[in-house]
């Protein structure tokens, strides 16, 4: 594993003071920008001038100063030489496969991620935009190197699969991917800190920062982390799919996430070091826990060499009891009951969130797709939090289990 710390990375970068010399960037709220030598403008349409050419700004919609200095901070935690701000996860992602694929084109895929991204690559693309898409078990590595073919583009994994939290060997993937002239493109929502593909190999880094990034729950955003030349190519005013969809984020959410950042390691330990605590009380109960950090994962060792141990294996587990039944009378007690968290999608907050993938985040895919990615009608999904004591969390969990007739 390289050993850059993303977060010396991140607090070496140059300081963006406000604009009256506040500590704090200044917010950035127009919508155009002016220039002082009419000649610039056309510039700046034809790409020769930009924000790291001149300093030049052309309209909200393409770079703005904010949210172009949260790409900034987001490149220095991942290790790469841009990035850019997106209004949503989802827009991140399919901006990046847009940009790397063209008509007629082919994507290999692990065959356990976002239910949002498995409907984008297995139903949208094809019929809108004829590019196709292989769906593999990320973790065979022949059968991802059987699925490539001459015209794959790019080889499309999630650093710790969502629900099932299968580890991508994301070194090995490049290999596969370079070995084929394609990119290589790694969700990093469930482990930002805790991995960064980059320095492992891949091309393009992609993130919901609603998730983990946030930590509250309270914006939708994404960010695109990659070279310069693969950002600028995003935000083209004739060819870029951030710029022609319209994509890009508002000046205050990159505000506002700008000041979560430097809290974003403190908040990661305490997600992972809560989580695995939860993790290992399952275990010892002799239920169906599925965490990176038990050495009963089977990709724990995997993990364990590329992530970094400061930041614990993330704050994400699968507790599979069997059938949706027992799942609900669970998610139902924990909550209502005893106030353990919350029957609710999406993950990073700074409260538990419990769902059942098969019904919700995972439910774009069919029944026989949910089965060969290991999603079972009975996994729940557990974003866990960091308020209250932990002690208090493992009493609550242990009455609910027993009140189910789980233990």
């Amino acid at each position: 594993m390289n050993d850059r710390d993303p977060v010396e990375s991140l607090a070496n970068l140059r300081h963006e003071f406000g604009e009256h010399g506040g500590v704090n960037l200044s917010i950035e709220a127009s919508t155009t920008f002016t220039v002082m030598d009419p000649s610039t403008l056309p510039q700046i349409f034809e790409g020769a001038k930009g924000p790291d050419r001149g300093g030049c700004y052309l309209y909200g919609r393409h770079f703005n100063p904010t949210v172009y200095n949260l790409g900034r901070q987001l490149a220095a935690v991942e290790g790469t030489e841009a990035g850019y701000c997106t209004s949503s996860g989802m827009g991140a992602i399919a901006a990046v496969i847009i940009s790397l694929c063209d008509t007629g084109d082919h994507i290999v895929a692990s065959n356990t991620i976002y239910g949002g991204t498995y409907a984008l690559l297995k139903d949208f693309l094809p019929t809108k935009a004829n590019i196709h898409t292989t769906f593999v078990d990320i973790s065979d590595a022949d059968a991802v190197q059987a699925a490539m073919q001459d015209n794959t583009r790019v080889l499309y994994a999630e650093s710790f699969a969502n629900p099932t939290l299968r580890v991508a060997d994301v070194p090995l993937l490049s290999s596969i991917a370079h070995n084929g002239n394609a990119k290589l493109v790694i969700d990093n929502t469930f482990s930002p800190l805790i991995m960064t593909p980059h320095d492992l190999g891949a091309d393009v880094i992609v993130h919901s920062l609603t998730k983990f990034i946030s930590g509250a729950s309270d914006v939708i955003a994404g960010a695109v982390c990659a070279d310069r030349d693969t950002i600028i190519r995003l935000m083209d005013v004739q060819m870029g799919p951030l710029m022609l969809f319209g994509t890009t984020m508002d000046p205050s959410v990159a505000f506002e996430l700008s000041m979560r950042l430097p809290h974003l390691p403190m908040r990661m330990r305490e997600h992972s070091d809560r989580a695995m605590a939860i993790a290992r009380f399952l275990h010892e109960h002799r239920l169906n826990v599925t965490y990176p950090g038990l050495e009963s994962h089977p990709d724990h060792a995997l993990a364990t060499k590329i992530c970094r141990a400061q930041y614990g294996y993330g704050g994400v587990l699968a507790l599979d009891v069997g059938n949706a039944e027992a799942a609900n009378a669970l998610m139902a007690r924990l909550q209502n009951q005893y106030r353990f968290g919350y029957m609710a999608v999406s993950l990073g907050y700074f409260d538990t969130l419990m769902s059942l993938s098969g019904s919700s985040t995972s439910s774009e895919m069919d029944d026989d797709a949910k089965s060969q990615a290991g999603i079972s009608e009975g996994l729940i999904r557990i974003s866990v939090g960091y308020t209250g004591t932990t002690e208090q969390r493992l009493e609550q969990l242990h009455s609910a289990l027993k009140l189910v007739g789980l233990i």
